[in-house]
């Protein structure tokens, strides 16, 4: 059985695609969850978890193309347990299904990420494209 769950956090690493021998792409990533408190003058992070989670074909795709390590993530899916045995013992562990996942605008990218200007953009360093005056 499986929960709606939305995550807001960081992603924990670049994502990882692969694809099925039906060719169906999967991609696997973890985001990172905590509560942030202050403790007198110092913020420090509080219930840490870090989620598995699973996108299938196009959302897979679109999710390897655009999201990277460390990026402020929303993500929506259904949380499930995923059981299995090594070495003679049983394990598990909650992971999500993605249905839907982009960036968390309330946090601006990291400064790496953001464009430096120059290239092709034309609307680099503030200006504007060539366009006649108005």
């Amino acid at each position: 059985m499986s929960a709606p769950i939305t995550l807001t956090g960081r992603m924990a690493g670049d994502p990882e695609l692969k694809f099925t021998q039906q060719g169906k792409a999967i991609a696997r990533f973890t985001v990172v969850t905590s509560r942030r408190r202050k403790n007198g003058d110092q913020w420090e992070d509080a219930d840490t978890t870090f989620w598995t989670c699973t996108a299938w074909e196009q959302l897979a795709e679109h999710i390897t193309e655009n999201l990277r390590k460390g990026a402020a993530v929303v993500v929506s899916g259904q949380a499930f347990q995923s059981n299995w045995e090594k070495d003679g013992v049983k394990q598990s562990r909650i992971e999500v299904r993605v249905e839907a996942a982009g960036p968390n605008l309330r946090w601006p990218a990291k400064a790496a990420e953001r464009s430096t200007g120059g290239g092709d953009d034309p609307w680099a360093n503030g200006g504007a494209p060539d366009a006649p005056p108005f």
